[in-house]
């Protein structure tokens, strides 16, 4: 985890200017019933943090090294926001308050200066209707999908703590059901399709972390549809994700009598073409590497910064894939010891550590029947939160209720 602190301290290093960045104009834009945008005009790029508080409901901003040139403007007539307020904070940083009317996702991206505009941080606000779980509130008739809502975009998991707020903020895991819609994965001999296996264990996984304090859960997946491997990934960055689990369901068709459940994270080579791919298009992404945007950095700092977020992302999964897999041990045979490196496409976020799980052979028979009992994907969801909480007890990270306790 030393890579991660090193990765930390280089980005202050490389964000902070000695020059205060200044606000040069505020105003609000495409005002709507679920939707409000906000802009800052800057004189320079500006790292900024962004989290939202329950009680009350606010949305917080925070902007370092940063002036206020010119006053605030008030909201126009929303429904998302009733007040805007400022303050100076630690000397030389900048926080922004919008008092808020409902809960909202945010998501947030900057903008370089063209011919007619300035550098630009603009901020995307939009009502938010989903329980805390990650799943669909229970006030709602409909069953829209999980990934319909409108997730945070990756910003800094490091915000300022508010007085009110001291505790820390919860840890999000997001949970991925491996397949859906078209793409049933595999069916076992008793016609057990992997899809439904995923999404059952994943719900209840989902379930149980959002009864433990300090963590809270998000479902990639949160019904029988079709999601592409990249944009799974995407969501989970967007939900600012802790962690990223991937639930399967394995097969081995030439040997019904291979059993047992596995745990993979990335393997290197996955890390090095997904850095080739991020290097590559740059310039043209609108997704962070922990919070910092690449698109402005020359090619020997973003292969840096990508480096090192990928050394600690890697070592970071190998630590939490080692607890997990251990777990599981109380309740399944396990089919491979250690656990395995391997090129998944939904492994390769940068700077969210990933695991893999394979929950049993569908190609079993045995292992077919265990994998249709709800009570065995309890068992296994349960297992699987002993791992994580075992894994989070030591790398919790700072901003956080767990790191507090």
């Amino acid at each position: 985890m030393r890579l991660l602190t090193i990765f930390s301290i280089l980005i202050l290093s490389f964000s902070c200017s000695a020059k205060p960045v200044q606000i040069l104009d505020i105003h609000f834009w495409k005002p709507a019933p679920h939707h409000l945008r906000l802009i800052f005009e800057l004189s320079a790029p500006v790292t900024h943090n962004i989290f939202t508080l329950k009680s009350p409901k606010r949305l917080v901003i925070d902007l370092k090294n940063t002036q206020l040139v010119k006053g605030l403007v008030s909201p126009p007539n929303s429904a998302l926001v009733t007040n805007i307020r400022s303050a100076p904070r630690n000397q030389d940083d900048l926080r922004v308050v919008l008092d808020l009317n409902v809960s909202v996702r945010s998501k947030s991206f900057l903008l370089q200066p063209d011919n007619t505009n300035q550098h630009r941080l603009v901020i995307d606000i939009n009502r938010f209707k989903y329980s805390e779980s990650g799943l669909p509130s229970k006030k709602s008739s409909s069953k829209p999908s999980l990934h319909q809502a409108e997730p945070q975009s990756q910003t800094p998991k490091h915000p300022f703590a508010l007085k009110n707020a001291s505790l820390g903020r919860d840890i999000i895991i997001a949970i991925d059901a491996g397949h859906g819609g078209i793409d049933s994965g595999t069916i076992g001999s008793g016609g057990t399709m992997e899809k439904e296996i995923a999404l059952a264990i994943a719900r209840e996984l989902a379930t149980l972390i959002s009864k433990e304090r300090g963590m809270r859960a998000v479902l990639i997946r949160n019904g029988d549809y079709f999601l592409k491997l990249r944009k799974r990934l995407s969501l989970a960055r967007q939900y600012q994700a802790d962690l990223f689990i991937s639930l399967h369901a394995d097969a081995y068709p030439n040997d019904s009598s291979v059993q047992g459940t596995s745990v993979y994270m990335l393997s290197r080579r996955g890390a090095s073409s997904e850095a080739a791919k991020w290097l590559a298009e740059k310039e043209n992404t609108a997704d962070l590497i922990g919070g910092v945007s690449l698109s402005d950095k020359d090619d020997l700092l973003a292969q840096v910064l990508l480096d090192l977020s990928q050394a600690g992302t890697l070592e970071a999964s190998a630590h939490v894939g080692q607890k997990v897999l251990k777990a599981l041990r109380k309740v399944s045979r396990i089919h491979f010891k250690r656990v395995q490196r391997a090129n998944f496409m939904v492994l390769r976020s940068p700077d969210i550590p990933s695991i893999l799980v394979e929950t049993g052979f569908l190609s079993s028979p045995r292992e077919e029947i265990k994998l249709n009992n709800s009570n065995y994907h309890y068992q296994l969801a349960a297992t699987i939160l002993d791992g994580i909480r075992q894994y989070f007890a030591n790398y919790a990270p700072p901003d956080t209720l767990l790191a507090h306790r």
